[in-house]
């Protein structure tokens, strides 16, 4: 049974049915007249006349007002049939993935160690989107950590075509990455949405290779449009940065990171980027904004790499819950009782080596500006500065409080 041929009843009877029914009641009824004519008084006739009258005129009145349950079924159902084929969220989700599929490929990361044994494991695995072409390149947006520790790499297409793929320039903290290849027979581009105007709810649909397979489709809703995730750079366990990122309930599997994530209107929104897998845990999945995609994007294949302030000091958080200092370290930086959050030096380079800043010297302010952990450090010098820059800091060392001003550079590569 289809969706729109759903058994409507009716009180109607067939044509051939009502046929034979007549037929056999007039000929038992002939039969009853010719007994019984003489039986029927006036006032009878009178009663039956006045009830098949009254019958008829609320069958009469039924059909001409439209109230017949049974007749008002059916048009409904043509109303709803009325409506154009694009509001129908089923098929907004197929044409939005034809839009988009040919624009996602595969991306393969054949890593050095791995190239004298033939070993391609699942973490070499990943997706990515064509973005743009210019002249004969096609570049193509994915993550840092499908294309990290690379050696050859390789991009497979929609329609199977395998090509060779050389890395633009990547970025550590945005997790943003941009290969090109050669454009010949690329003939669709992805259009970047507004994921600024995303909504709570909004069905969305994701697109990659989870577990190298390829050319793959699911669906979901915008679960959280801003959701900040912490990032542990180093994968130290040291939470040092924080992620802005979407959250959805479609699937994400390991080799997704790097695709699509789509709206209705067949523009992707975001770049798939990681999921939390653990025991218990369904349906958590994140993708990094469009908007700050796009533009991280642009810059690499512009520079090959995002340009950021450079302070030059390694930390450790003084008020860290995960981490804390042990009692002989915190009674060696001599704090006052009032200091409570910053950051404790743990070495000084550059920068901050020549504003004078040394070991167990704590951060307490940027330009007057708390700074209580390694984080908020991080994003500071991040967003709120500019290479070239001074920096006015504020610490402590020995228990009394000091400061410095320190001229930013660009923070070298890695």
């Amino acid at each position: 049974m289809g969706l729109f041929d759903d058994d409507f009843y009716s009180t109607k009877v067939s044509r051939s049915r009502g046929d034979e029914a007549s037929k056999g009641s007039f000929a038992n009824r002939k039969h009853s007249v010719r007994r019984s004519r003489k039986g029927l008084s006036t006032w009878q006739i009178s009663a039956v006349c006045s009830l098949i009258s009254a019958v008829v005129a609320v069958f009469l009145f039924s059909v001409l007002t439209g109230q017949m349950s049974h007749e008002a079924a059916p048009k409904s159902v043509v109303t709803t049939g009325e409506v154009a084929p694009s509001s129908d969220p089923f098929d907004r989700i197929i044409q939005a993935a034809a839009t988009v599929r040919p624009a996602v490929v595969s991306i393969i990361n054949h890593k050095e160690d791995n190239k004298e044994l033939n070993i391609l494991d699942e973490s070499a695995l990943g997706s990515g989107v064509i973005y743009k072409k210019v002249d004969n390149k096609a570049f193509i947006i994915t993550n840092n950590h499908v294309i990290e520790d690379s050696g050859n790499l390789e991009v497979v297409t929609v329609d199977g075509e395998t090509r060779k793929a050389t890395l633009v320039g990547t970025d550590k903290v945005s997790d943003i990455a941009v290969l090109s290849i050669d454009a010949k027979g690329i003939n669709t581009i992805a259009q970047l949405g507004d994921s600024s105007k995303l909504r709570l709810g909004e069905t969305v649909i994701a697109i990659g290779n989870p577990l190298g397979l390829g050319d793959t489709l699911t669906s979901g809703i915008v679960s959280y449009t801003e959701r900040k995730v912490p990032v542990s750079l180093n994968q130290d366990g040291v939470y040092d940065w924080e992620q802005e990122v979407i959250q959805t309930d479609a699937a994400i599997n390991e080799g997704n990171s790097g695709g699509a994530l789509v709206d209705l209107e067949g523009k992707v929104i975001g770049i798939n980027t990681m999921k939390i897998s653990d025991a218990g845990v369904e349906g958590l999945g994140f993708a990094i904004p469009a908007n700050y995609v796009i533009d991280t994007a642009n810059e690499l294949v512009e520079k090959g790499r995002i340009a950021r302030s450079y302070l030059g000091v390694y930390s450790v958080d003084l008020n860290n819950p995960y981490i804390p200092l042990a009692e002989d370290q915190r009674k060696e930086l001599n704090l006052p009782n009032n200091v409570k959050d910053g950051v404790v030096v743990l070495d000084a380079v550059g920068p901050a080596m020549e504003a004078g800043l040394q070991f167990n010297d704590v951060i307490t302010k940027f330009n007057d500006e708390p700074i209580t952990s390694t984080l908020s450090l991080r994003k500071y010098l991040y967003n709120q500065t500019k290479i070239g820059e001074d920096l006015k800091i504020t610490y402590y060392r020995n228990g009394k409080v000091n400061q410095t001003t320190v001229k930013l550079l660009e923070k070298p590569e890695e």
